[in-house]
């Protein structure tokens, strides 16, 4: 029993030992060895090539103001913008909505009359029953391949609401 305990102790010191060395042995990371990310310069900021593709699924009215009206003041910085109605966001993109979200579909034409791309998704239009015939004038039923070039679109930038 005296044996089996003390060599029991003697590698559960050996395993201590080398769980220390190796431990000892690691290099150490320190702020001069730290990897590190590039801060975004002030020039990649101010890019304003820089598309903005704005995810709205939203018929929040206040939430589809906010992300209509920051879509527009980007817009009016040069930055080229698309809007993604999709989800609960298609009614806003309906005409049988006009009292709900008149504030909104004003803003969805002032958009799209300045170089504004504004698309609807026709999957969710389907689940919440808003029809072909009701899509604002100028805002375009969805397909991968248009929502995929703007939102793929190089140095894009994403935001949902």
């Amino acid at each position: 029993m005296n044996t089996s305990k003390g060599l029991l102790k003697f590698l559960s010191l050996i395993v201590l030992a080398g769980l220390l060395v190796s431990g000892c042995a690691a290099p150490a990371t320190t702020a001069e060895t730290a990897p590190t990310v590039a801060p975004i310069s002030a020039a990649d900021a101010m890019d304003v090539s820089a598309p903005l593709f704005i995810n709205m699924t939203t018929n929040d009215p206040h939430r589809a103001n906010m992300a209509l009206s920051f879509g527009m003041k980007q817009l009016d910085r040069g930055h080229p913008l698309t809007v993604f109605l999709n989800d609960l966001g298609v009614y806003v993109g309906s005409t049988t909505n006009a009292d709900q979200f008149a504030e909104q579909q004003k803003t969805i034409a002032a958009l799209i009359e300045k170089g504004a791309k504004i698309y609807i998704c026709p999957m969710c239009m389907e689940h919440y029953g808003v029809t072909k015939d009701t899509v604002l004038p100028n805002v375009t039923v969805s397909d991968p391949d248009a929502i995929g070039s703007h939102l793929f679109a190089p140095n894009s930038r994403t935001l949902t609401w």
